[in-house]
């Protein structure tokens, strides 16, 4: 264990400061940059005819109320985010700047965060977030910076620059269409979308067919994370290089790689290749045609009265035309529990000072889509017997992967599964455990069998023991004392990955992908591809114990560890963090307010449920 590490964390942060001391340096150099023609327009002005009225059966499918309560929609609310925002402008000062532009694109491009939107000085505090309009409980105005990840955003997003320049699959380094559009009324710039009205009435604003929008490219667009490229006096440089097997790299630190992992797997395969590729019986896959990323996240809408918006027409009995055509805008992840957590805290305000209140109800119906899908669409647990004798019990638990990516995939930081196994005797009563969790600490219980399915990033030490003679490079992901290390924007290596891959995944071999400190067997007959799932084995001791036994394994999720928690609050401690008031000056009483972001989000954590487990899937077994 390298008990210097902060020391080296010190070093690395006392250099940026000074690189950036000396000239600024522009963290997000690359696509549209703020200073539009046309400014981004507030979700307000879509809600009027994209939202319809009460929660029905048809309103609900609409994309305004599907939208209010995703994470898209609170990414600028989220307060786990504004924690983990603190600490990277700790260890970088200005990165801020890279987090902001993907949480806040209206404030960004609008010139509220780092870049101002006309020729001026860069704003001070702006990657902090201290000069962003609006606050977390305004309605989604033009005034509001808080509105996360805007409809206007997300329908300008251009395949290409406005000079032909390639779309860049990482870091919402998006092109905007910031031209003036020739369809529809209104003015201002085209709104993508996957409708051609070319037989219908043209909508009340400008629009533009995009098969773009629907592709699993859009929404690499920001669904690919790495370690920022920076431009510093005109020279462009990667923020933190990837050190891989004890080499350091020329590519960036990949951060989060959901789109490329589908991209390697067989659900992007039906849509650009021959799909199966004559796998044996037993691996073929359960889907039948391609699916992106839109298929899951934004599932088409059955409903018979689904429509767009409240133009659509609706036919004799009632009910609208776009069955089967209405992408809902769920944006479901696996995150049930930050939904809830903004219901409580802002809710109530976010009615109030909606024109058209309903967000506390559109949370329930995102956290209702995360269940539905960590629960019915993520994952299968097979357990299964494989030997018993008088003293010991072997067991096996496989778990396989029935998402288009890793399980669990995204942000890696505090996310994390595991296999919760329990073992009953003849009187019901628990005689052996596995992946204990205690809900009235936060605890889990990392037993020696324990499997717990995650990504844990680090921070690369050349020489650990300050040894000259030998060369030991460890991934760092604790500190001298133990606890384990969070740094997102200084972490330039990976201690362990052994997330499931999808189907039919080729990544196993690329360094941005690869599984580290474990190996997934590889398909028969398919070189170079990986199998879905992964088997764990058990050795349970039963001495003395009176059977039969009984078995149950469960897959559990969590958001948000423990561990995660007390880094935030710990960090924001040790470095003598301002309160968010102190910070900006000023004297709210919504968010933070007199507590630091790291403070706020611990009391949360403790009030709300510890961002508690979810069962994903089960299985049940008894022995003889």
């Amino acid at each position: 264990m390298y008990n210097n590490c902060f020391t080296l964390i010190l070093l690395l942060t006392a250099i940026l400061t000074q690189v950036h001391a000396g000239s600024q340096i522009d963290f997000t150099p690359h696509g549209t940059q703020p200073g539009l023609n046309f400014s981004l327009e507030p979700p307000t002005n879509c809600h009027s005819c994209h939202k319809g009225g009460a929660v029905t059966d048809d309103n609900i499918n609409m994309p305004y109320w599907t939208w209010m309560g995703s994470m898209k929609a609170n990414a600028t609310r989220d307060p786990l985010f504004w924690a983990a925002l603190d600490v990277a402008n700790n260890d970088i000062p200005g990165v801020g700047d890279f987090c902001l532009k993907c949480h806040t694109p209206q404030g960004w491009f609008g010139g509220n965060v780092v870049k101002p939107a006309s020729q001026g000085q860069p704003l001070i505090d702006g990657a902090n977030g201290c000069e962003l309009g609006g606050d977390h409980t305004s309605r989604d105005s033009k005034l509001n910076d808080y509105s996360g990840v805007t409809c206007h955003f997300c329908h300008r997003i251009d395949e290409t620059g406005p000079n032909g320049e390639a779309q860049i699959n990482e870091n919402a380094s998006v092109w905007l269409d910031d031209e003036s559009c020739d369809n529809g009324g209104g003015a201002g710039p085209c709104r993508k979308g996957p409708y051609n009205y070319v037989n219908f009435d043209d909508p009340p604003h400008k629009w533009e067919y995009s098969t773009f929008i629907q592709s699993a490219e859009f929404c690499g667009s920001c669904h690919n994370v790495s370690s920022p490229t920076i431009e510093q006096n005109g020279v462009l440089t990667i923020a933190k290089r990837f050190w891989h097997e004890g080499i350091q790299t020329e590519l960036a630190m990949p951060v989060e790689r959901t789109y490329s992992e589908w991209k390697d797997s067989y659900f992007a395969d039906l849509i650009f290749k021959n799909p199966f590729n004559d796998l044996p019986t037993d691996q073929l896959p359960v889907i039948s045609e391609g699916q992106n990323c839109q298929t899951c996240h934004m599932p088409q809408s059955e409903s018979d009265q689904a429509r767009a918006c409240i133009f659509d027409a609706l036919d004799q009995d009632g009910n609208g035309r776009r069955k089967g055509d209405l992408a809902t805008h769920q944006f479901a992840g696996g995150n049930t529990w930050i939904p809830q957590v903004i219901k409580a805290i802002y809710g109530d305000e976010l009615d109030m000072n909606d024109p058209s209140p309903g967000r506390k109800a559109a949370l329930d119906l995102t956290t209702s889509y995360a269940f539905d899908m960590l629960q019915n669409k993520s994952a299968v647990v097979d357990a299964s017997i494989i030997s018993q004798n008088a003293d010991q019990l072997d067991l096996a638990v496989k778990v396989t992967n029935l998402t288009g990516h890793k399980l669990p995939t995204g942000y890696p930081e505090g996310r994390r599964m595991w296999i919760h196994v329990e073992v009953t005797d003849s009187m019901n009563q628990v005689i052996w455990e596995s992946g204990s969790y205690d809900e009235s600490t936060g605890i889990l219980t990392e037993d020696a069998q324990v499997k717990i399915y995650e990504s844990i990033p680090g921070i690369w030490n050349e020489d650990p023991d300050n040894n000259p003679l030998t060369d030991d490079g460890t991934c760092e992901i604790t500190d001298g004392n133990g606890n384990k290390m969070f740094h997102f924007v200084l972490n330039d290596c990976i201690g362990k990955d052994n997330r499931i891959p999808p189907l039919g995944f080729r990544g196993a071999e690329n360094i941005e992908m690869k599984p580290v400190g474990i190996s997934y067997p590889t398909v028969v007959n398919q070189p170079g591809q990986v199998v879905n799932y992964d088997v764990t084995n058990y050795q349970i001791p039963i001495t003395g114990q009176s059977g039969p036994f009984n078995v149950t394994a469960k897959l559990k999720f969590q958001t948000a560890s423990k561990d995660y928690i007390d880094f935030l609050d710990r960090q924001a401690t040790d470095n003598n963090f301002e309160t968010e008031n102190q910070m900006c000056d000023r004297s709210w009483s919504v968010g933070p307010a007199d507590q630091t972001r790291g403070a706020f989000m611990k009391d949360l954590w403790a009030t709300y449920n510890r961002s508690a487990p979810v069962d994903m899937a089960m299985d049940f077994i008894g022995s003889e």
